[in-house]
């Protein structure tokens, strides 16, 4: 199996506690959730996707970076 140092993922939304809006289908939690070690997670977004808040739940795993186009982390 390919288990990544670092995954970048896109982002429809991203709050200020790093939680990603995704599409919806829960992929994204339930991979990582699966991996044996947490690699490094960067979103990447524009500054306009930034919100107040997701409403994260207990499954949700947060980014450890954020890159838009202002490059804020």
């Amino acid at each position: 199996p390919v288990l990544p140092d670092i995954v970048i993922s896109p982002v429809v939304g991203i709050d200020p506690g790093q939680y990603r809006l995704g599409y919806g289908g829960g992929f994204f939690d339930r991979t990582l959730a699966a991996m044996p070690f947490k690699p490094l997670v960067i979103g990447v977004g524009y500054e306009l996707q930034r919100i107040a808040t997701i409403y994260p739940q207990p499954h949700d795993i947060p980014m450890d970076r954020v890159v838009t186009e202002a490059f804020k982390a």
